[in-house]
């Protein structure tokens, strides 16, 4: 980390570990999957400590709050200082990983369409006697 007081959008998702490269930053940027402070923002927009960042990459939007700024990228636990997840965020995604765990395999409720590798034994096993 280093002493910057601002920097672009694209270079500090990049550096904080949200996206694997500055290309797929831009691009998220530029569809409006990421926000600053609750807007839109352009790629080089820049960010200071203190600003809200939601990313919409997965479901729910994650919300952090930038800590430090970072020039380069560098390893995971030095990525994870650069930021801090809001508790909402946090809580947010802890209900929808446990509505995961909890939802129905959408497999055993199908009755029909492609047989599984078990129905193909039992059709085999019919058509051998």
């Amino acid at each position: 980390m280093s002493t910057l007081e601002k920097m672009r959008l694209d270079k500090w998702v990049w550096a904080a570990r949200f996206y694997k490269t500055r290309s797929l930053a831009i691009e998220a940027i530029r569809l409006g999957r990421v926000q600053v402070n609750g807007k839109n923002a352009k790629p080089a927009r820049d960010i200071a400590p203190g600003d809200l960042i939601t990313i919409r990459k997965r479901l729910p939007p994650m919300h952090v709050e930038v800590l430090a700024l970072s020039a380069v990228r560098g390893p995971a636990p030095v990525a994870q200082t650069l930021y801090r997840e809001t508790p909402d965020s946090i809580e947010a995604r802890e209900r929808a990983a446990e509505l995961r765990r909890l939802a129905p395999e959408p497999a055993h409720t199908r009755r029909e369409g492609r047989p599984t590798k078990r129905d193909r034994r039992q059709m085999q096993r019919f058509r051998d006697r």
